[in-house]
């Protein structure tokens, strides 16, 4: 099949004016994922009326798709004989994504006019957090008894196959106790011999399974460590509730990455694309850290208050004050980025600081000796070819921009890597150490370091 062309969104709209079997033969040929791309740039009105004249089964598949935006205004302008059926037709794990975004009152609408057994099982996923498993999972995986053969599992894949979200993996529950025995992959079931019993099939280790409640970063450790395509989520009995897919982790990690970087950068995770954020929430996700960030910028300014006189006597030493607190923003960034990082993927925890601090207190005075030897030579230099004039004690004035260097560059280095570890300690996310917050932070003990260096490097010649 030859994929055409996707129109431009105005041109659905135009379609949907005139013939309606060239409106269906235009989509026909179509990806569900650029159908969907292209209804995001249609207002809400619009893009119900494109996934309404849509094939059902076509509708659905742009209805399932993650890059859908606004999905939850488009169903809302549905009429319900519309939206219920499409609504039912989602995977488990897509109609409570779909629900969690729904106003209240629509969802009441939408849930009067499901059948009672998607509404119980809704009921039963949105109760569990939405970063757990259980929130992650869908209940449409593939369970057979352990009493069966390879052949019975083939035919009974040809009979549900099609209603499953996949089937690369084959559940055998013992049909004693209802828990969950083995997990065996669909290619192993294939190659077996007809008469063979699941239970002997493939591998005999413990299935790889996680709670409800597991965060979904430990779902996609999991995930990605054993190479998997899917998890079993089980009760504290072994029962399988559901599933959680790779591709479902996938989004999710995007979420939480986005989420992350969004901290990075010193303001509150926006929740909507940029695009779509509103004016007001823009101002209100940036304003509280901006506000806080400039409130600790305050004790810069009190520090440089504090050391006026210094200032006054040796001007020279206020040209180098941007150079020696970037300096330490900057190692204190690079550590906070490298520990978050391995927190996030399990590599350090809580109990690893110590060693962190062993490898970092090394590599910061390394790094600040490095930086220190470059300080020292550009004062001389420049001193040498008289591009400026540091004055008779020009060799202090660099001996003092290289040992704060020093001083500056480790401090960074210590507390940007520590930080994480004391705000997961206390409960916060480790990635509100932001960029900016750790650089707020070595500001103001930069200046210290860099003014007491200084009284004891320049006492008794420039100060």
């Amino acid at each position: 099949m030859t994929n055409r062309p996707t129109p431009p969104p105005g041109e659905f709209l135009y379609l949907l004016a005139g013939d309606a079997d060239e409106f269906v033969a235009t989509c026909a040929d179509l990806l569900p994922a650029d159908i969907a791309e292209s209804l995001n740039d249609l207002p809400p009105d619009g893009a119900a009326r494109v996934l309404t004249a849509l094939p059902f089964h076509l509708a659905v598949q742009v209805l399932d798709e993650s890059m859908l935006e606004r999905r939850d205004e488009v169903i809302e302008r549905l009429p319900d004989a519309v939206a219920a059926p499409l609504v039912q037709a989602l995977s488990a794990d897509q109609q409570v994504r779909l629900f969690r975004l729904i106003k209240e009152g629509d969802r009441a609408r939408l849930l009067h006019v499901l059948d009672a057994g998607t509404r119980e099982q809704l009921a039963r996923l949105l109760s569990y957090p939405p970063q757990s498993a259980g929130g992650l999972m869908t209940t449409e995986y593939l369970g057979i008894p352990s009493s069966w053969t390879a052949l019975d599992v083939r035919q009974h894949i040809a009979r549900v196959g099609r209603a499953k979200e996949t089937v690369y993996a084959v559940y055998i529950i013992d049909e004693a106790t209802q828990r969950l025995a083995r997990v065996t992959s669909l290619r192993e079931v294939i190659i077996a011999d007809s008469g063979t019993p699941v239970m002997e099939i493939g591998e005999g280790r413990k299935p790889v399974s996680v709670r409800p409640l597991t965060d979904r970063e430990e779902v996609a450790r999991l995930i990605a460590r054993y190479n998997l395509l899917a998890i079993p989520v089980l009760d504290d009995d072994g029962r399988v509730l559901g599933i959680v897919t790779v591709d479902d982790v996938i989004d999710a990690l995007i979420s939480e990455q986005t989420e992350d970087v969004q901290k990075f950068g010193g303001m509150a995770a926006v929740e909507e694309p940029y695009l779509d954020a509103g004016f007001w929430q823009l101002v209100y996700k940036r304003a509280g850290w901006l506000c806080v960030l400039f409130l600790g910028e305050m004790l810069t300014a009190t520090a440089m208050g504090y050391f006026e006189h210094e200032i006054s006597r040796a001007v020279v030493l206020a040209l180098f004050i941007p150079l020696i607190i970037s300096s330490g923003g900057n190692s204190g960034s690079q550590a906070t980025s490298l520990v978050i990082r391995a927190m996030a993927v399990r590599e350090v925890s809580l109990a690893d600081w110590w060693r962190v601090a062993v490898r970092e207190i090394p590599t910061g005075l390394t790094l600040g000796l490095i930086l220190g030897v470059i300080g020292l030579a550009r004062v001389e230099l420049w001193q040498a070819l008289g591009w400026y004039n540091y004055g008779p004690h020009h060799l202090l004035v660099g001996i003092t921009v290289a040992a704060s260097l020093v001083g500056v560059v480790l401090f960074g280095s210590f507390a940007g890597s520590m930080l994480p570890f004391l705000l997961r300690r206390i409960g916060f996310d480790p990635a509100s150490a932001s960029a900016p917050f750790v650089a707020t932070l070595v500001d103001v003990t930069g200046l210290i370091i860099y003014f007491t260096v200084a009284y004891l490097v320049l006492r008794g010649t420039l100060l």
